[in-house]
């Protein structure tokens, strides 16, 4: 089969469409052709070498995708051959504490991870665990599943499971051009909420508009924290969906309402920083980190997207052998949504 493969860490260039073995199931485990890829920043990280997981190489990266079960193996029971399906990242053991309470999203014994220390994604084949499959909705498509899955299930733990969002409430949500960001936009919207979008251009806020946002903020040439309280009335935002880190996050903290919340999953502009404790007590705030989302919550977001509820942004989609571009693209940040590859 075809594959991009890293054998060593490094820019864009390290990106190698190569042909591979394809893989087969072994006992509890499903080959699956992919038919459509996603795209996230956590895998340039895994190809630069500081996404902080030891990954070993050769590698095929991928942390996301949907396709078609060609082939199961031994004792698997939850999907067949021809089914379609969706592909969580972690292989969950099912027997841990956080499994047997229906958090398999922070499994303490993972069997594994797709696109981390399983071949991924970037292939026109991958085998996985049986435990790791959503079977997609009727009327879903490879390319929305492939562009859905892991932002919007992630956007939902963080503002629906998280931060409890509802009509009403106002809602900052941080890297609006991000796959979380816009995901996140179009669930607080759905719950009813008042939305803010912030970004770092203002091309990316124009977008956001677009999605739903009531209000915008440029947080490289804006004061984030007092345009936030601003556009909220003098009281700050009841929830701030963040994943920018650094003095975003920081000005996140300063600007949310007293009894509010702030969520969140990424760091890639600062993995430090000060926090205002006195602040963070006397206004009641919660301050709540996220990862992943529950299978549950996975298939809820895929009905939803099958509805035509929620939609992802797709900024392009590109054959798999234009790996390296799309990559080009996550590195600068010179995109609004989700890119996809089409093994």
């Amino acid at each position: 089969m075809k594959a991009i493969v890293i054998r060593e860490t490094g820019g864009v260039e390290k990106l190698v469409y190569e042909e591979v073995d394809t893989p087969t199931a072994g006992p509890g485990e499903v080959v699956v052709r992919v038919r459509a890829a996603g795209v996230n920043h956590l895998d340039h990280d895994i190809r630069e070498g500081i996404a902080g997981f030891p990954t070993p190489v050769p590698h095929v990266p991928g942390i996301e995708g949907a396709g078609e079960v060609s082939e199961v193996g031994e004792g698997v029971a939850n999907v067949k051959e021809g089914d379609r399906v969706s592909i969580s990242i972690i292989a969950p053991c099912g027997t841990c504490r956080m499994c047997r309470t229906g958090r398999e999203n922070l499994c303490e014994n993972p069997n594994g991870a797709l696109g981390l220390f399983m071949w991924g994604t970037y292939a026109e084949y991958t085998c996985v665990k049986a435990s790791q499959l959503v079977v997609m909705p009727d009327g879903l498509d490879f390319e929305t599943a492939a562009a859905g899955h892991l932002c919007f299930a992630t956007a939902w733990h963080m503002a629906v499971s998280i931060g409890a969002v509802h009509a009403g409430q106002d809602v900052l949500v941080n890297a609006a051009g991000s796959g979380v960001g816009s995901s996140a936009i179009q669930i607080a919207k759905l719950h009813g909420a008042n939305v803010i979008a912030s970004a770092g251009s203002d091309e990316k806020l124009v977008r956001a508009k677009e999605l739903g946002a009531d209000g915008v903020i440029n947080y490289t040439s804006q004061n984030l924290a007092e345009e936030a309280v601003r556009l909220t009335g003098g009281k700050g935002p009841d929830l701030v969906i963040e994943s920018v880190g650094g003095a975003v996050l920081q000005g996140s903290l300063e600007a949310v309402a007293k009894a509010g919340c702030v969520v969140t999953c990424g760091c890639h502009a600062g993995e430090t920083v000060e926090v205002d404790v006195i602040s963070l007590f006397r206004k009641h705030v919660r301050f709540q980190g996220s990862a992943l989302a529950t299978m549950f919550e996975t298939a809820e977001v895929l009905s939803l997207l099958a509805e035509g509820k929620l939609k992802p942004i797709i900024h392009a989609t590109m054959p798999l052998e234009k790996a390296s571009e799309a990559a080009a693209l996550t590195a600068n940040r010179n995109f609004f949504g989700k890119m996809i590859l089409l093994p």
